[in-house]
């Protein structure tokens, strides 16, 4: 992928107005403003002011946006089965063993993490191809936009943010970016501007 690309992508994310919402915790019940996000009886997947994505959620849109759906596209060279797949594969040093990695999908692309002794968290420092990324860098922020762009030449995952007319949110992402790859906001600012950025098109 061209870096102009990438850095056209990050001109429009810069410029798009994207507002992340908060979310309240009140008696073990989650809440954006007065709408019910959780609670006791499980998490909503979708109301009229958003869409919860979630792989195990019952809405269609929950989990077809999931990064464990099985969306099929190339990276740097490399045909992946998921964005999830990409994500996990960069905790693995070992080139070989990353490359397996890049096949899964689905909750196998999550799970698979167990299987690399190296912890990521202890140095901040994630492998691509056998050279060092910063997680908290300006070069891992242009690695995941890298990611995003290349999963939109699939057009069934192109197809499903242009469809979206909902806030996306991810309520059972991660806060801390020292104890995940991606964030909740991450995520949602990611997907929120990736839906707009495609319905530019006609």
């Amino acid at each position: 992928m061209k870096k102009t690309d990438i850095e056209k992508f990050k001109n429009f994310r810069n410029s798009y107005d994207f507002k992340y919402k908060e979310i309240v915790v009140k008696d073990d019940e989650k809440y954006i403003g007065e709408t019910l996000v959780s609670n006791s009886d499980g998490t909503v997947s979708e109301t009229e002011e958003f869409i919860n994505v979630g792989y195990k959620l019952k809405g269609p849109y929950s989990k077809v946006l999931s990064n464990i759906f099985p969306y099929t596209f190339t990276f740097r060279g490399k045909k992946v089965n998921s964005l999830e797949a990409i994500f996990q594969s960069i905790k693995f040093k070992d080139v070989k063993m990353q490359n397996l990695v890049l096949k899964y999908d689905r909750l196998d692309a999550n799970n698979i993490k167990v299987a690399t002794p190296y912890d990521w968290k202890e140095t901040g420092i994630l492998y691509w191809q056998g050279k060092e990324i910063d997680r908290f860098s300006s070069d891992y922020d242009d690695f995941t936009v890298e990611m995003y762009l290349s999963a939109i030449k699939n057009p069934l995952y192109k197809s499903v943010l242009k469809n979206i007319d909902k806030y996306i949110l991810h309520s059972i992402g991660e806060e801390d970016s020292k104890k995940t790859v991606f964030t909740r906001y991450e995520f949602e600012r990611m997907l929120n501007t990736l839906s707009a950025y495609v319905k530019r098109e006609k």
